[in-house]
């Protein structure tokens, strides 16, 4: 339901091209904080507010409130604050507030879950075992070698071009989240496999519509990242004794497995395009619990 008062209406509206022309977000992004808001503004209306400057801390927390007692999650709630904040900051630059109530939220602190990885023996007997015929089979295979090979997210991948490759130098140019470019290094096995793919795979599949698209869906089109999780779930599940994961999982995997090989945060941070260290650190508590799981099987008194 959307709210009805004029007020709030174009408020919103107004946002929303700010969002678009001024701080250019992703698609994403905007349908979340957008939804977020419409939240807002129908729970304001509800509660008697009859104009922007009516917004007040109260009623930011009353919403909020009411978001936690719906059991909403951490990670929304904060996501919901953020969005009130940067709603209210905005109000106030154009004058329909006369004071920011959003510096006085609080913000939920977010629970950061371990991510779920693989081992890299198990790494290695997904990419070595799953079958790789036909076009569709030499796409799947350059799909996960890449995936895993680079870190890159699954958006990234079914965005490359085939001219974000240099084969050579064995590194693809990736556009990332915030439309930050970054260049990603891609190890021999994953290069073999996109180049297989361009070789016998592509062509087969390659229609009008598939322009300079490095991955190609079964009608020709840029692959859609909703397939790309079909593909990695479906091909794990091809090979015994590998934990299912999700194309963010071979990420953090990657991440991971070049931590445990002696890659330093500052570089893992660049090839995962991360704008925080803090985001990259993740990883080494993921490391550190592995080595401990490591221990408690192999050392005499790990386990007491």
């Amino acid at each position: 339901m959307e709210p009805q008062a004029a007020w709030a209406r174009e408020a919103l509206a107004d946002f929303e091209r700010h969002l678009r022309a001024e701080r250019d977000v992703s698609p994403h992004t905007l349908r979340a904080y957008m939804g977020d808001l419409g939240d807002l503004c129908e729970y304001a209306e509800n509660v008697g507010v009859g104009e922007p400057d009516d917004l007040d801390v109260g009623v930011l927390r009353g919403w909020l409130a009411r978001q936690h007692a719906l059991g909403r999650a951490r990670a929304t709630l904060a996501r919901r604050t953020a969005a009130a904040r940067a709603f209210t900051r905005h109000l106030h630059r154009r004058g329909l507030l006369t004071h920011d109530p959003g510096p006085l939220l609080g913000t939920p602190k977010r629970q950061r879950d371990l991510p779920a990885v693989i081992t890299q023996g198990e790494a290695s007997r997904l990419l070595e075992e799953m079958e790789a015929e036909g076009p569709l089979g030499l796409r799947d295979r350059a799909v996960l070698e890449v995936l895993y090979g680079t870190g890159v997210r699954v958006s990234e991948l079914c965005g490359l071009d085939i001219e974000d490759l240099d084969t050579e130098r064995r590194t693809a140019r990736v556009l990332g989240k915030g439309g930050r470019e970054r260049v990603v290094p891609m190890g021999a096995p994953a290069a073999s496999a996109v180049e297989a793919w361009l070789r016998d795979g592509r062509g087969a599949l390659m229609t009008g519509e598939s322009g300079s698209a490095l991955f190609l869906g079964a009608r020709g089109g840029r692959l859609h990242p909703t397939s790309a999780r079909r593909i990695v779930h479906a091909r794990i599940g091809e090979v015994g004794e590998v934990p299912d994961l999700s194309p963010h999982g071979l990420r953090h995997s990657a991440a991971t497995h070049l931590l445990e090989g002696g890659a330093d945060l500052r570089s893992v941070q660049e090839i995962l395009g991360h704008a925080s260290l803090q985001t990259t650190q993740l990883y080494t508590h993921v490391s550190a619990e592995r080595l401990k799981q490591v221990h408690r099987q192999a050392h005499p008194r790990g386990s007491e």
